[in-house]
């Protein structure tokens, strides 16, 4: 009892000395030591249930690298897109070029047989129009021939005749062009076919008739040349 009394009346220097005696003296009984086996770090992250950081960052990189090579075969499949779109319009590129020259080919083909059209169809018209003065330089030429012949006449009746003569050749002349005249006296009115410059009153007759012809009209194959200008009677 008087040794605990001690112990408590003892400073703290005195109890921190007897302390480190304590622990130095031969007899003292070293402390237990754990006896769990040491477990390396890679083996006790895995009894652990825990990554270690070396196996995260080999898991990260394997995921880095996955990405890379997923990235470049999207850049490969990219670029071969690209490719093939560049050669489709290269291609229809010529296409376009090859047209243009078909269509310029063909313009200039249009041109040309306009031109030779246009070329033909006055020649054409010259060789017509020569043939028809031809046809009237022969009566023209029979025109000559009686006036010369009126004027050593001396009867009329010859004269007469003489131009009764050019006269039928001037009308035939005028049928083998296909020139003919308009029936007009005594026919019903048509506007497409004669142009009515007087009416008049005639009992004898339907309105609408013509009864006098002040010029005559022709057509050409059906086409009017020049309209008859007539008289159409108008009873009312």
């Amino acid at each position: 009892m008087f040794t605990e009394e001690r112990e408590k009346v003892k400073t703290p220097e005195e109890r921190n000395r007897a302390q480190r005696e304590a622990a130095t003296a031969p007899d003292k009984k070293p402390e237990a030591v754990s006896e769990e086996p040491l477990q390396d770090k890679d083996t006790q992250g895995q009894t652990g249930g825990e990554v270690s950081a070396g196996d995260q960052e080999t898991s990260a990189g394997a995921e880095n690298m996955t990405e890379a090579v997923s990235e470049e075969a999207d850049v490969a499949a990219l670029q071969d897109q690209l490719t093939a779109l560049a050669a489709q319009l290269k291609v229809k590129e010529e296409e376009a070029v090859e047209l243009q020259n078909r269509l310029l080919r063909l313009q200039a083909d249009f041109e040309n047989f306009r031109r030779r059209n246009t070329a033909e169809r006055q020649e054409l018209s010259t060789y017509v129009t020569i043939d028809v003065v031809n046809r009237f330089l022969q009566i023209l030429d029979n025109f000559s021939r009686a006036e010369e012949a009126a004027a050593k006449a001396t009867e009329v009746q010859s004269v007469v005749e003489g131009m009764n003569g050019i006269q039928k050749q001037f009308i035939k002349t005028l049928e083998d062009l296909g020139v003919t005249e308009i029936p007009a006296e005594g026919e019903k009115f048509d506007p497409h076919l004669h142009e009515a410059v007087m009416r008049g009153q005639n009992p004898e007759l339907e309105d609408e008739t013509i009864d006098m012809v002040f010029e005559k009209g022709y057509v050409l194959q059906e086409k009017v040349v020049r309209h008859s200008k007539v008289r159409v009677i108008s009873n009312e």
